[in-house]
This record gives C-alpha cells, sequence and structure tokens, in this order.
C-alpha cells in the first residue's frame, strides 16, 4: 500500500507517521492543504491511502472574522479538493472530524449518525468538509475528541501547571473523553485494513470525564494533591473570555460502531498516564 500522510507536523500527523513508517509524511511545508489548488495539482498516482490530518484547530482563533478565509480553506475548501481527488485516482480518503460539529445537548453518548447543529465557525468548517468527505463511495471519517499527542494539549499543559506549583480553575461541566493521537492511528490502519467505509466515532474508553477529572488525574500522577484543581462552570471560566467559542457541554461519542469491528479503545485514565511518561 502507497499512503500519504498530510498535516504530518501536527499532534496527529505525528502519530500517524509512527504507525505508518513508510508512508509519505508531507508537512504544511510540503503540501498546503488550504491551497486547494495545490491539491489538484499533486500528482496523486499510485497512491491507495491519503490519511488527512490537516486542519485548523484554533478553535477561538476561527472566531475572528479576520481568520474565517483561512480556516475555510483548510477544513472545506482543501478538503473538497482531496474528495475530488479521491475520485479521480481512486484512493482511501481517511479524514478527522471533532464533536464541534454537534451542540452538546445530546442525552448521553452521540452516535454516528446524530444530526449536526455546530455552535462555533470552527464547528461549522469541520461540518462542511465533512459532508464533501462523506459524499464520497468510500472514505473513512473519523470522529474524535480532546486529543492528547506529541505538541501542546491539555494533558501538556496541566502537567506543566501541577510541576510549577499552580492551582488552575478548569471546567467541570463539560463531559467528554481524551483520546491519544497514537490511539487515533492505531483505529487508522484497524479500519483501512479490514477494507471498512464510512464514519466511526474513535475516541478512548472508559467512563465519561470532564476536563476537570482530567486535570486532577494530572496533577495525582505528577504528585500534585488533585484538590488544588478549581472545578468551575462553563460560565464561570468564561465570564471574563469575550472571545472564546461556544463548546459543547457533551462531548462523548457513542463508540459501539467502532467496537464492533473489533477495534478495543484503551481506557483514558490508563492512556492519559501512559501519555505523561513523554512530558517533560
Amino acid at each position: 500500500m502507497t499512503a500519504v500522510v498530510l498535516g504530518a507536523g501536527g499532534q496527529v500527523g505525528r502519530a500517524l507517521t509512527r504507525r505508518f513508517p513508510h508512508a509519505v509524511a508531507l508537512t504544511r511545508a510540503g503540501l498546503d492543504v488550504g491551497d486547494p489548488a495545490a491539491v489538484a495539482a499533486h500528482d496523486w498516482s499510485g497512491v491507495d491511502l491519503v490519511v488527512n490530518a490537516a486542519a485548523w484547530t484554533a478553535v477561538d482563533a476561527a472566531e475572528d472574522p479576520a481568520n474565517r478565509a483561512a480556516v475555510r480553506a483548510v477544513n472545506v475548501d482543501g478538503v473538497g479538493a482531496l474528495a475530488d481527488a479521491a475520485r479521480v485516482h481512486g484512493f482511501l480518503l481517511v479524514h478527522f472530524s471533532t464533536e464541534y460539529v454537534f451542540d452538546g445537548t445530546h442525552p448521553g453518548p452521540i452516535p454516528e449518525d446524530a444530526p449536526v447543529h455546530p455552535l462555533s465557525v470552527y464547528g461549522r468548517s469541520k461540518a462542511d468538509g465533512d459532508a464533501l468527505v462523506t459524499a464520497l463511495d468510500r472514505h473513512l471519517l473519523l470522529r474524535t475528541t480532546w486529543v492528547v499527542g506529541e505538541g501542546r494539549n491539555f494533558v501538556r499543559t496541566m502537567a506543566g501547571l501541577a510541576d510549577r506549583g499552580v492551582s488552575p480553575s478548569v471546567v467541570a461541566d463539560q463531559v467528554g473523553r481524551p483520546t491519544l493521537a497514537d490511539d487515533l492511528a492505531d483505529a487508522v490502519a484497524h479500519l483501512a485494513d479490514a477494507g471498512l467505509s464510512g464514519t466511526y466515532n474513535v475516541t478512548c474508553g472508559g467512563e465519561p470525564a470532564s476536563w476537570a477529572d482530567v486535570a486532577e488525574v494530572v496533577f495525582a500522577a505528577r504528585g500534585r494533591d488533585p484538590r488544588a484543581v478549581r472545578r468551575v462552570s462553563t460560565a464561570e471560566y468564561t465570564a471574563d473570555k469575550p472571545g472564546l467559542a461556544p463548546r459543547p457541554l457533551n462531548s462523548v461519542l457513542d463508540l459501539a460502531k467502532l467496537q464492533g469491528t473489533g477495534f478495543r479503545p484503551r481506557d483514558w485514565r490508563t492512556a492519559v498516564q501512559d501519555s505523561l511518561t513523554t512530558v517533560g
């Protein structure tokens, strides 16, 4: 199989290049997905699998009108160009989605076929890009949450605060599950090798938790009292931060379809603990 990983410099991209060591790994410098013309002009001949980990993920910055064209270019227009290339060249396109396409009001874990209703500019751009991918006869759209990998992420931030003796305020009413980037890459390999197509929720497993719960796990692992984490509501946290994008309160994705393929996600607590061995 000839594979290409796009967005290879990001958290998910780095995990994918480890999982697919023989893939052609392209960072933004190698192929800017935000440039649809460049995507269309790229030589895709002989490629069997394209995993697109390139995206605008700065959720709050996406709300700035000055950034909206750039957000759409990467998350929608470039994705459309990749979908067009998949039709012409016949490769399997793997694309990543997010719980931000939902409004967070679904009662319980959110299934793959729940109607989308994004609250933010970022969420809308991802939903629009997803629609272009799912229009393909053959595709994998993997919806994930709270990614933790090599780079800037919540777990790394909390570990740094714990090590410096800081006691942060962390939201306790947004609920979901962290997803380790390496686990996400393993799911890509599993689903692609099985010849599957469609939309799958992919997160770590275990009991859903709030951001504050995750922070407490990190603090305990770093030898700090978990009670040093101050639990606050979303309303309290955002009261003096008017530029923040709205977040869904329920980010818990239903994993039954993924588990039905034989893939068993790790418990998020175990995965987070393992990830902390790489946090300096």
